[in-house]
This record gives C-alpha cells, structure tokens and sequence, in this order.
C-alpha cells in the first residue's frame, strides 16, 4: 500500500512539474534575430567584395559566423521572397509572385505599353492567413515574437501581428518608406520621432528596447526588416557627405553599359546609395551592441539576408552586380542571388564558408531545426534544413526554381528558370525572346548561351522546370489578346 501510495505521489508531481519542466526547455532554447534588406545585391557588403560600400557591423557578423557562398532569393523582387522567408514555400504555391501593388492584368490591359507585351498572371495581394507563418511556428514553441519593418505582404488583416508577431513596429503594407519617408515624420505605421530621425535607425531602437524590456522567461524571435536599401535614395548627409569624400579621394567614375534595352551600372560608386547601405548597418550594429550588453550573443542564432537583388538597371542605377549580370527584376543572378550568413551558438565557426546552395525557403526550417525544434514539413514544404551544412556535412543535390510571370520595374521580362547542378535554363514567355542555357561553373557572368548547342539539356531542364510548374500551380504570363478577351 505504501509503495502504492509512493508511486501515485510520484506520478502526481511529474504532472504538476511538468509546466515548469517545459517553461525551462523552453529557457534553454537560442534567441534568433533575423536582418532581412531590401534591394540589397550580392557585392554590395565589405565582406562579400565591394571596397566602396562599408558595412563593419554585418562584416564583423560575417567574421564570427558561417558565410553562403551561393545564396539565392526565391525571386526577383520582393514580396514574393518575403511570402518564402514567411512560410518556407516558393511563392507560386502561396499565389503572391509580383511585388504587391503591381498591376494586374485588367488594368495592365488597358495601358499602352503593354500592346506589344504579355499581360501579367494574376496574383494574391495578401499572405493568407491560413497560411503558417515563422512568427506562427515560434510563437507556438513558447517564443515572444517580434516584428519590425518593411511587411508587404498586405494591408490590414494581413499585417504581421495577425500572422504570430506579439509586437510590431514600423510595419505597414507600403513596399517603400515614401518619398522623403526615411525621416520623421513617417510614412509608415510608426509614430513620429525627433526631426533628423531615421527610419532604420528607429526601428532599431525599438528592437533594442524591446529585448531589454523582453520577459527574460522566454526565448525570442525578433526579425529585423529594413526598409533600407529601396529607393527613394536618400540618407543622412552626413554620411552622403563621407561617401562624396571618399568617391573623390578613390577617383570613382560612374560607368554604365547596356543589359537588353535598359542602361546598366558598372561600378559602384553612388555616395547616396553606399551612404544607405552604411545606415542600415549601423542599424545592425544598434541591435548587436543590445544583444551583447544583455549578454545574449552566445544564445542568439542570427541570420542576415535580402530579398532580391540589387537594383542596376533603374530607379536612379544605385548599385553594380558585377561580375553578376544585371540585377533586380532580371532572370539572371544578379537578380536573384543575395548575401546571406548565420551565426548558430555551438554549430558554425567564425569565418565559415558554407557552399550549400541556400535559398529564401530555407530559413524557416533552419532556424526550427537550430532551435531544437521539430520540422513542420507540411508547413514550409519546400524549404531544406542547412543546419547539417552549416555543420559541414554534404546535402543532398537538389534544383533550384523561379517563376516570374511578370516584367519587372528595372526591364526584365516574364520568365521561369531553373539551376540544376553548374546549369540554368531560363525560359521566358514571350517566344521572341526563347531559351537561354548558362554553364555558371565556367560562365558566371551567364555571358555566352548554350541552348543551341547542348539541345538535350534543354529538353531535359525544361521538363524537369514544367513539372515543377504543374506541381507548385504556377501560372504563365499570357498573350495580351486572350487576356483581355477574358
């Protein structure tokens, strides 16, 4: 009876501890935070080449971390990448494959310059709320959740704190701050700081304050997107003026040559754009010191990325790719490749190279499985745990897909693409225009087309690409006629 009695008692304080037992697992899980960029190309960071822009506190991260030598967004432009950061799928799945606020086919049909164009695929203007969310998945885990910066991802009842994000700042549906939006007073969900304020810079300060004043009884998640480096361009003049200084003292000209029929930066040497690329990293380094006088670096995983590539070819020519071809809105790697590091407690070592392929889907999954957390396979279904890479382990072969039925802001054209081993195949959508093969082992500048000459890895690339179509329910940009008749 007493041993009875003893194992009834045992089992009783098993249940009782159990909440306890879990709020401490939960304690002993890392803090993420998460830096998403806007616009921001692959060269354009001290440490992945560029030797006129200055970013020491991403550099400094970089240093201490893992660096992907081949990392991609899931698209050109922006809100369908952040619809793949979101919820680790390719967008096609999610519906969102244009940045939202571009037009539809309806409307694109009754504007002139489409007469001799495709019209658009239609695309969701919002991230539905069915679906799961990274702030969703982590607020579940027990994670305090917060969000600040550019969003994008639709208006009100879209918005972050309706997809798992406690606190919010600074998050509106605007895909750009606004002209003169980068200072106060706001264009954005943010109240109005003191004259001269920086948008980033305030929303770091929020970020700073808001893990000082955290519930120090639950990890976190806080991810950072900056609106930073989308035009307008603009930045505070003290650093412009530092960037003019320095453009004269290296004897920077400004070059330019031509991708298709759109003029395209060589160099980069525009001081208002480096002047950009500065604050924004100062905006890093407002964060960082927080972590570190918290005394949270060795629990925080943090991840830095952007959601396209730089912008070469327009809106004021602010950046260079090179020896990527051209840039944002373009179906070659200067539109879709992007700088991205990570830094996991344990895992990576500092000055780590990781050349896994890594691309936007990626990140949910890989930042559950660093925090001990299980997958949620059906959630981002088409995002791959790096975490094994990132510890140096080879990851299976897999092909990478695009899908961008629409034409972009900079000059680029509807198309679909896909990379399989050293190979990419574009297919664009107007047949005038065809099919594009790149060798990017020995052709990284995707200089010199190969699909006449190797017709079977056309043919094979190409299959592969329509069957991820079918699967993924991707749609094509159509020819104008049919469009309008509908």
């Amino acid at each position: 009876m007493i041993r009875i009695l003893i194992v009834l008692f045992a089992f009783i304080a098993a249940g009782v501890a159990s909440p306890a037992l879990a709020a401490d697992a939960a304690k002993r899980r890392p803090n993420v935070v998460v830096f998403v960029a806007d616009d921001l190309g692959a060269r354009d960071l001290g440490y992945t080449g560029s030797t006129f822009y200055e970013s020491p506190n991403i550099d400094a991260l970089a240093k201490r971390g893992a660096v992907f030598t081949a990392a991609y967004a899931s698209c050109p432009v922006c809100s369908p990448t952040r619809a793949s950061l979101m919820t680790g799928k390719y967008p096609q799945r999610i519906g969102i494959t244009d940045w939202i606020g571009a037009p539809q086919p309806a409307e694109a049909a009754t504007r002139p310059i489409y007469k001799d164009r495709l019209l658009p695929a239609a695309y969701k203007e919002q991230l539905a709320l069915e679906e799961t969310t990274v702030g969703e998945a982590f607020k579940e885990a027990g994670y305090a959740t917060f969000f600040a910066g550019k969003w994008h991802l639709g208006r009100e009842p879209f918005y972050p704190d309706k997809q798992g994000f406690d606190a919010t700042f600074g998050a509106g549906h605007q895909g750009n701050p606004g002209k003169g939006g980068y200072f106060s007073p706001y264009k954005v969900p943010l109240s109005p700081g003191p004259e001269g304020e920086h948008l980033d810079l305030r929303l770091a300060s929020e970020a700073a304050k808001w893990i000082a004043a955290r519930d120090v009884q639950k990890p976190f998640l806080a991810w950072m997107s900056w609106y930073d480096v989308h035009t307008p361009l603009m930045a505070p003049e003290k650093t412009i003026k530092y960037f003019q200084e320095k453009r004269q003292r290296l004897r920077l000209a400004d070059d330019f040559g031509t991708e298709g029929n759109s003029k395209l930066r060589l160099t980069q040497s525009h001081a208002i754009y480096a002047a950009m690329i500065k604050t924004m990293d100062d905006a890093v380094g407002i964060v960082v010191k927080q972590l570190e006088e918290q005394k949270l670096l060795d629990d925080t995983i943090i991840l830095f990325t952007s959601d396209n590539g730089g912008v070469a070819t327009s809106e004021g020519w602010p950046t260079s790719n090179l020896p990527l071809r051209a840039g944002k809105g373009w179906a070659y790697e200067g539109g879709v490749r992007v700088p991205m590091l990570a830094i996991v407690p344990g895992v990576t070592k500092p000055g780590q190279a990781c050349d896994a392929w890594a691309i936007s889907m990626d990140v949910f999954p890989t930042l559950l499985a660093a925090c001990g957390l299980a997958e949620r396979k059906q959630d981002h279904l088409d995002g791959v745990n790096l975490l094994p890479a990132l510890k140096g382990d080879a990851l299976s072969d897999r092909p990478l897909f695009w899908h961008y039925p629409h034409y972009g802001n900079q000059g680029g054209s509807p198309f679909s693409a896909v990379r399989s081993g050293e190979w990419k195949l574009v297919v664009f959508h107007d047949p005038r225009q065809g099919v594009e093969l790149y060798d990017l082992a020995a052709d990284p500048d995707e200089a010199k087309n190969l699909a006449t000459n190797e017709p079977n890895r056309v043919a094979a690339m190409r299959k592969m690409l329509d069957e991820w179509k079918r699967d993924v329910g991707a749609i094509d940009a159509t020819p104008h006629a049919a469009a309008a008749a509908n």
